[in-house]
């Protein structure tokens, strides 16, 4: 047997394992890394930790810490009641807007994970406030990210277009991001009505109380602030500038998000040192060592090669349809636990000899190979599922982290189908 199909069904065992025991999948991941790692692949721990996300693990903790002491601080509550009176206390809207966010912040040049570390922690605070299933807000969420992500200007997009023009192939900018625009509009519309958008509707408008001079009241049933708690604190308004910091420090000046959080989480911290306290145990740090494991493995994948592997197996079928289709699972499958771009940089080029044969229009094919390989990121396991994870208040996280592992598998086994059969069939470009 090779090691790397030893690699591939060590990682069913662990999933098998953390589904039927309820042990935490990160903490199997980082056993099956030392063992597969350094029985299999001969690798040392260096080489075991190359894959271990640094940068993930510090977004996670930073952006969680700095919405604990935002929920602690009332300033949560605030920005719920904002959005319930800008559309006029119809709390059917609040999912669509939070979607139409992230997709401006993607499509004029936010990161993906970016925008969502920004949105969602409040997204997830209106959901718990009005009973509205988490699942539902946190798919608008990550939609609505990818939705903007391959505008022209955007980084997916100029990624992409760039892969696209370094090999050579045939490409078109407009179709590449209307055609993750339409298909995250069509999930998000699907996922709104199946998840009980519906009955949000027929719930109407809801009134929502005046400002007073109470303070939150932080222990309320469910974990969130009791009515009448909207005015502006002193440490509301330095947490609502603190986060407006963050959108700056992130969109405009490139900053890392989690470094950036884990600052302004530490100047608030000091300013409010009792807010700080009940924040540092709302950390998520279940979710921070099952995203982490899984990711740890992954890395061992790729660095003994089992990614390009299966890739070059698939390149190498004679069919090109069904090579082409073959091709956008493994882009699906893959990038719900890694990277969506560097798997796009990946499997692009091994599209590349049935594309220049014109067997196949690269345009269709490079667009279903995107949508593909970025709307499974509402998998737990890629940064943006595991964001919004780790930003729901008041859930129970097991079941929570089970929803969107099951809509994940989902949207893998649907969606590459789809893009293929709509994108690829048909022969665009």
């Amino acid at each position: 047997m090779s090691p790397e199909l030893i690699s591939i069904l060590v990682l069913v065992v662990v999933f098998v394992i953390a589904t039927t025991r309820s042990v935490n999948m990160g903490a199997l991941a980082f056993a099956a890394a030392f063992g597969v790692g350094g029985l299999v692949a001969d690798l040392d721990a260096d080489g075991i930790f190359a894959g271990f996300p640094g940068d993930l693990f510090v977004v996670l903790v930073g952006v969680t810490y700095l919405f604990a002491i935002a929920r602690a601080n009332g300033t949560t509550d605030w920005l719920v009641h904002a959005a319930v009176r800008l559309v006029r206390g119809r709390v059917a809207l609040i999912p669509w807007v939070m979607f139409a966010l992230t997709g401006v912040l993607t499509a004029i040049g936010a990161v993906s994970p970016a925008a969502v570390a920004i949105v969602a922690p409040i997204a997830l605070s209106f959901a718990a406030r009005y009973g509205i299933s988490p699942l539902l807000m946190g798919a608008m969420v990550v939609h609505g990210a990818q939705a903007g992500g391959f505008s022209p200007i955007s980084i997916y997009g100029t990624i992409v277009n760039g892969i696209v023009e370094r090999e050579e192939l045939p490409g078109n900018e407009v179709v590449l991001f209307l055609a993750s625009l339409a298909a995250n509009l069509v999930i998000a519309g699907v996922v709104f009505v199946v998840c009980g958008g519906l009955k949000l509707w027929a719930r109407g408008a809801v009134d929502e109380p005046g400002d007073d001079d109470t303070d939150s009241d932080v222990n309320a049933p469910g974990g969130v602030s009791a009515p009448g708690t909207t005015r502006l604190t002193a440490a509301r308004t330095a947490t609502l500038t603190s986060l407006l910091a963050l959108v700056i420090a992130v969109l405009v000046l490139d900053l890392d998000a989690g470094l950036t959080a884990i600052t302004l989480a530490v100047v608030l911290s000091t300013l409010w040192p009792e807010d700080s306290r009940r924040a540092v145990g709302q950390i998520a740090w279940p979710t921070v060592l099952l995203i982490c494991g899984v990711l740890t493995y992954i890395g061992v994948l790729d660095e003994m090669g089992t990614i390009t592997w299966a890739g070059e197996g698939v390149g190498g079928i004679g069919v090109p349809l069904l090579a082409a289709v073959l091709l956008c699972y493994i882009g699906a499958l893959v990038s719900a636990f890694a990277s969506s771009v560097g798997i796009m940089g990946a499997l692009i080029p091994l599209a590349v000899p049935f594309l220049e044969r014109g067997e196949i229009g690269a345009v269709g094919m490079v667009a279903a190979l995107a949508v593909s390989a970025t709307v499974v990121d509402v998998s737990p396991f890629s940064t943006n599922g595991a964001l919004v994870l780790a930003a729901a208040p008041d859930v129970d996280r097991e079941r929570f982290f089970r929803q969107l592992m099951v809509y994940g598998g989902i949207v893998v086994a649907v969606v590459p189908a789809a893009a293929w059969l709509v994108m690829v069939v048909p022969g665009w470009g």
